[in-house]
């Protein structure tokens, strides 16, 4: 079987795409806070309005202990705000800041060049026949 071979290059790429986004992200945001505003961003962009520390959960696959860690991180970092709700004030909404919203914007252009500079070393041809593989990995 190829599962050891696959195992290893795909530990290379994910491990040199981790180091870029550490180095290049840094100081003001990490790959894991990204990740936040690219959920709460996403779902705004959904239209499915704003979430709550607990919605995170299902989108981060970790524990609530350590999503507040990092929303505090976030928040002291002027990435996000906390907000009680209006009406129950035990619900806590996360709002993207300006900074967010700019971080987050810098942050997909940073991935997104990186992981673009990887796929011209190939042909479109074989871009589009590894989406589709991985597609089938994936799925």
């Amino acid at each position: 079987m190829h599962s050891k071979e696959f195992a290893r290059l795909w530990s290379k790429i994910s491990k040199d795409l981790k180091l870029h986004l550490e180095t290049e992200l840094a100081p003001s945001l990490t790959e894991g806070q990204l990740h936040v505003l690219e959920v709460l961003l996403g779902m705004e962009k959904q239209g499915a309005g704003r979430m709550k520390p607990s919605d995170l959960l299902e989108h981060l696959h970790t524990t609530p202990a350590a999503i507040t860690t990092l929303l505090d991180r976030m928040e002291k970092n002027e990435l996000i705000m906390r907000q009680r709700d209006e009406k129950d004030r035990r619900i806590v909404w996360i709002i993207p800041t300006e900074k967010g919203y700019s971080e987050h914007a810098r942050g997909l252009h940073v991935r997104d060049s990186f992981i673009e500079a990887q796929l011209d070393r190939i042909s479109s041809h074989n871009q589009q026949l590894l989406m589709f593989l991985l597609g089938k990995v994936a799925n």
